[in-house]
């Protein structure tokens, strides 16, 4: 028997409608399955719920996959995306495929996909001592941005610790090769395969001469220090997750556990790169 939770964009009917058959479907079949609450970021199963699945299950676009691994990533859940959205970089099937994807997967006909992770912290530094105030997992990127209205970033960028930039732009974007396709992208970061291990650091809008991607070593610690009195954004993977003040520090490092994605016959990130992008060789 198979434990199998799904999560499904709540304003996309057709998803939701194809969660609540499946669900019925694989109880007819012996199977325990459930629909998952992700109408927040961090909701869902706790810990222990999570540990007891052998698969999740997400039906939506590239925004709906990252709530999954979110939610079932730090206990080592596979996750399957179901493609419901526009684009789908992430997700492995299309809703037809669901059921035929399912009964692979139960039979043992699948690969998993590794793909690196960001560890995030909001650390705190006023009064005695130092407290961790936020930590998150990022499959894509986190961004420091400036809040609605508010003016530039202003932060000085350490790596390893060690003071590498003072920096001002509208934001700035660490991301991981999965993330590589999204925001970094729209800035004109690198394009990077999803398979390596790095880590990579693109101003938006720099008010300075260096406006250039960095692409560093996946062991690298990146830390960012609000300067100047300024106050800024988090955003982890597309949700404002903390503000940002002075006294406090965004730390960024590999996350200790990879995202597992399902996929079912040896996936080529180049050929899916043209298809998505609607490259042509001409």
């Amino acid at each position: 028997m198979a434990v199998i939770g799904f999560v499904a964009h709540g304003l996309r009917e057709g998803a939701v409608s194809l969660a609540e058959d499946t669900v019925r479907w694989l109880r007819g079949e012996g199977h325990a399955a459930t629909l998952l609450d992700a109408s927040a970021r961090g909701a869902g199963p706790d810990g222990e719920a999570a540990a007891r699945l052998d698969l999740a299950v997400s039906l939506g676009g590239d925004g709906t996959m990252l709530r999954t691994v979110d939610m079932v990533s730090p206990e080592g859940v596979p996750v399957l995306g179901v493609n419901f959205g526009h684009l789908g970089y992430l997700t492995a099937v299309e809703p037809e495929g669901l059921r035929p994807a399912l009964q692979r997967f139960l039979a043992g006909d699948f690969r998993l996909e590794q793909r690196m992770t960001l560890d995030v912290s909001v650390i705190n530094h006023l009064g005695d001592g130092s407290s961790t105030v936020l930590h998150r997992c990022a499959l894509n990127d986190v961004v420091l941005q400036r809040p609605t209205g508010g003016h530039t970033v202003r932060a000085q960028v350490l790596i390893n610790d060690v003071p590498f930039l003072a920096f001002s732009s509208d934001s700035l974007i660490l991301a991981t090769p999965t993330g590589s396709t999204a925001y970094n992208l729209s800035a004109r970061g690198p394009i990077v395969s999803p398979r390596a291990r790095v880590l990579i650091v693109t101003p938006v809008a720099p008010h300075g001469l260096f406006d250039r991607s960095l692409v560093l070593n996946a062991d690298d610690v990146v830390s960012l220090v609000p300067t100047g009195g300024m106050t800024a954004d988090v955003v982890v993977d597309g949700w404002v997750a903390a503000a940002l003040a002075p006294g406090q520090t965004l730390r960024c490092r590999k996350g200790d556990r990879d995202a597992v994605l399902v996929t079912f016959g040896e996936r080529d990130f180049h050929s899916i790169l043209k298809r998505k992008f609607d490259l042509t060789d001409g």
